[in-house]
């Protein structure tokens, strides 16, 4: 089990195949306009301040195949969760549209494997330049339809945009083998080449940087990709779609088709079946996951997945209670709790626990602002839809009934259905829901324990293991239980662990395979000797 564990110091300061009758489709000679006006701002508006006043160039509807702007029969809307308005009409793809794109990447991959590295990696670069150029309109467009406040919105876009600009020298850094044989008038010779078509299926919670962390890697390393966007947020993939054109990606390099959640399974199905496709890449439940891996194995696909999390937080006797919670607040609240790595069960030592308590809830009083994430000052946005509301109550009111007491929170926010309190909890026993499934809420259930053992048992007692954090200024139990958690990311006295140069994973039922950083190329490779 390879672990990657983030650490920061006691002290707080953080530590210095071969594709028979492939053809390229001509490139276009400019973006081909949906029949109609381009949408504007009006059609799309939600809220001031939402994307009203965006230009039309990235506030695309139609799906992007082949370097062309194709609507589809139908259309869906994109909901704001902040207040339930149609922010637009989206195409909504079927199965036809799927194989059509998946036809255009595979004919586009026959030319673009042949691309240097060099230049793919320079398309890369102005790919990234744009992206920062356009990033306070990028962020608005996913605040708008996620809800996350613009702060977080325009991290996100950061961290988008630095994919692209690693993955852009990772390009050129794909290096191949010299083996010595026992002959020895003989030497083996050990190739790296793209795989081929990559089918990304992308979630709603962040939906640039899930998308530019696989298709960087995938379009680094010479393969070419068919993204289906998560229903709830389209728009930021669309707008990747023409930053991509405009950086001059070639036709069928990266194509784009959104579809309703009526349409999701049988898209899904289609391209990760399609015997064109030659990797698959998720980002999302393990339920979900699970159904691709079917589909991979009829054909036996490459496959990347990340996948559910269950990421304890433990706090030993030992930490300093200020930087625990500082912690705390960075891992459980992060796009209100709807993030794969946030912490899920807070797991806090006898000696520390009430002091533990007493500075989390006052922290979380001071520091979360639930609002409009358009709104100054906002920390804690809407949820992404009142299924997800219904969840985090679920969660709340079953440990309740169970003994569990509400320090803080604990029921909906009074600005719509699809805000809810930050709420904390003590008296958290096992036998509760919100200690055995990933709520992806602002919601931080504390469990008490004494030892050191106890606390490893309970973190490693769930069939998932993504990431895991844990607070101690004791530097041999640092190593003791950064090696014993059965997570693929660990944090050490620290919140936060997600970066560009690190890779991201899970071990268990929480994925397979790793993205970012030098290894997250190597998803999109085959070995030739």
């Amino acid at each position: 089990m390879a672990t990657c564990f983030w650490l920061r110091s006691c002290g707080a300061r953080r530590l210095g195949s071969t594709f028979p009758g492939c053809r390229l489709h001509p490139r276009a000679g400019g973006l081909v306009p949906a029949p109609g006006p381009a949408p504007g701002p009006a059609q799309l508006r939600g809220y001031a301040g939402g994307l009203a006043g965006l230009s039309a160039a990235l506030l695309r509807t139609d799906s992007f195949v082949g370097g062309r702007w194709l609507p589809a029969a139908a259309t869906f809307p994109v909901q704001d969760p902040a207040s339930g308005a149609a922010l637009g009409m989206v195409a909504d793809c079927g199965v036809s549209e799927a194989r059509a794109a998946v036809r255009a990447a595979y004919e586009a991959f026959c030319s673009w494997r042949e691309v240097s590295a060099k230049e793919r990696s320079s398309l890369l670069r102005k790919w990234y330049n744009l992206m920062i150029q356009n990033k306070d309109d990028l962020a608005r467009i996913i605040t708008a339809e996620s809800g996350k406040p613009l702060k977080e919105a325009h991290g996100e876009i950061f961290y988008s945009a630095f994919f692209l600009e690693w993955f852009s020298e990772e390009a050129r850094r794909v290096y191949g083998d010299i083996i010595y044989t026992p002959a020895k008038d003989k030497r083996a010779l050990v190739l790296k080449q793209p795989v081929g078509v990559a089918a990304v299926i992308t979630p709603w919670n962040f939906p640039s940087a899930m998308i530019t962390r696989k298709v960087g890697a995938a379009v680094a390393a010479g393969c070419t990709v068919v993204v289906k966007p998560a229903e709830d947020t389209p728009f930021s993939a669309l707008a990747l779609a023409e930053l991509a054109s405009q950086a001059g990606i070639p036709p069928g390099v990266y194509n784009v088709i959104p579809c309703s959640r009526k349409n999701a399974k049988e898209v899904g199905e289609a391209i990760c079946t399609d015997p064109l496709v030659s990797k698959i890449s998720f980002t999302g439940s393990t339920t979900t996951g699970k159904i691709l891996l079917h589909h991979a194995a009829n054909s036996v696909k490459r496959v990347s997945m990340e996948l559910g999390g269950l990421a304890p937080f433990i706090v030993f006797d030992s930490a300093n209670v200020d930087q625990a919670v500082a912690g705390a607040l960075a891992s459980k609240f992060r796009n209100t709790g709807q993030t794969c790595v946030c912490s899920n069960r807070f797991l806090v030592q006898r000696g520390i626990h009430d002091a533990f308590v007493k500075a989390f809830a006052e922290a979380m009083k001071k520091n979360l602002h639930v609002g409009n994430g358009f709104e100054e000052g906002t920390t804690q946005g809407p949820l992404i839809n009142e299924k997800a509301v219904e969840k985090v109550e679920k969660h709340v009111n079953d440990a309740v009934s169970k003994g569990a007491t509400i320090v803080t929170g604990g029921k909906r926010h009074h600005l719509g259905k699809n805000f809810f309190e930050p709420t904390l909890l003590s008296n958290v026993t096992q036998d509760m829901l919100c200690t055995h499934e990933e709520t992806f809420g602002p919601l931080a259930p504390v469990i008490k324990f004494d030892t050191e053992e106890e606390a490893i048992a309970i973190a490693n007692a769930t069939d998932v293991g993504l990431a895991g954090y844990f607070y101690s200024q004791d530097p041999a139990q640092i190593w003791r239980v950064a090696e014993q958690l059965e997570v693929g990311m660990v944090g050490v006295n620290e919140g936060l662990i997600s970066s560009v140069e690190c890779p991201f994973g899970g071990v268990k039922q929480s994925g397979l395979g790793r993205e970012g950083s030098k290894y997250g190329i190597d998803e999109y490779l085959e070995l030739k000797k």
